[in-house]
Order: C-alpha cells, then sequence, then structure tokens
C-alpha cells in the first residue's frame, strides 16, 4: 500500500514523476521507523507506564505503516513544493504529533477509528494544509512545473488503481473478529 500504492500513484506531476516515487519510498522508510518509535513512547507517557523498549511485532510494524500512510497524505500536499531534507524534517515531527495525536485518541478518549480516517487520514490531511502554508505558498500558480502529462498520468493510474485493490485489507488490518 505504501511503497507500491501511494509510491505510483505521486508520479502525477511530470517533473516529479520518479523523483516523488523515490522520495516515497525514502519518507515511508523514514516515517516507519519513527512513527513505531512515537507510538509506543507516548502510549507508554500516556498510559503511566515505566519507558520500556519498543517490542518490534506484527502490530507495531502495522501501526508505523499507518503512519507512513499519514505521511504520504501529507508528502502528497507538499509535492513539488519541499526539498527531501525539509521532508525528511517535516516527518520527523508529524511523527511526533502523531503518535500523541493516535496516544490520546486511543487512550484518553477511547477513540475507535478502525478505518483511520480520523488519525490517518484526516491528520495527515490537515498536517499537510498547516505545513503548506510554509513552503512556498505561491510557487503552485506561478510555476510550470506542477503539470501532468499523459505519461505521469498512466503510472498514477496503477497506484490509484493498486490503493482501490488493496486499501479493505489496509484499513483493517488490525480489526478483531469480535462483534
Amino acid at each position: 500500500m505504501i511503497f507500491i500504492g501511494f509510491g505510483f500513484l505521486m508520479t502525477f506531476i511530470k517533473t516529479m514523476s520518479w523523483t516523488a516515487l523515490s522520495y516515497n519510498w525514502i519518507i515511508s522508510i523514514w516515517a516507519l521507523q519513527w512513527g513505531i518509535i512515537f507510538n509506543d513512547f507516548w502510549h507508554q507517557v500516556i498510559g503511566g507506564k515505566d519507558l520500556v523498549k519498543v517490542d518490534v511485532t506484527l502490530q507495531t510494524l502495522i501501526i508505523g505503516d499507518f503512519g507512513a500512510g499519514a505521511a504520504m497524505i501529507t508528502f502528497g500536499v507538499l509535492l513539488g513544493k519541499a526539498n527531501l531534507q525539509q521532508l525528511l524534517f517535516l516527518i520527523f515531527w508529524q511523527m511526533l504529533w502523531w503518535g500523541l495525536n493516535l496516544a490520546i485518541g486511543e487512550m484518553a478518549i477511547k477513540g475507535m477509528d478502525t478505518g483511520g480516517s480520523i488519525f490517518v487520514h484526516s491528520f495527515g490531511a490537515y498536517f499537510g494544509l498547516a505545513a503548506s502554508f510554509f513552503f512556498q505558498p505561491d510557487r503552485a500558480r506561478v510555476s510550470n512545473n506542477l503539470k501532468d502529462s499523459y505519461q505521469s498520468n498512466t503510472v498514477a493510474m496503477i497506484g490509484s488503481i493498486f490503493l482501490w485493490i488493496y486499501w479493505p485489507s489496509f484499513n483493517s488490518a488490525l480489526t478483531t473478529g469480535n462483534t
């Protein structure tokens, strides 16, 4: 989902197509790691537990993948506006706040967000929207580099189809059979 679906989806700008794919992979790996660390950290802090090492399990990897999903939504907002170093810096801070948001939502508010519409999609979209204010806000109006092409749209369609097919399994990865 993250590496193929979002990766190919982000190739829709012709001047950023393959660069966006490589940025996607680098940023997703970065976000996945920091998402796991910050999510576990904030759950320990808010849960009143002693700080212990992070156990890497299938569940923590999936949660890190959800953090990378929020980062990819933010990346889609900033595509063509920020360079790799700026994105890595931004995503580090995004994962810190995403982990806090997730811990508060799950532990303090007891919110259930099976599909990730609040903790993944909304957080990523609003974080990206806020960050876009600081990354060359007038560039989209004056730049010819933010246009698409037939090839970039075709490759982006592959990512869209991949996301559409595998979205249910991504959203329900942490659900249980209990009703």
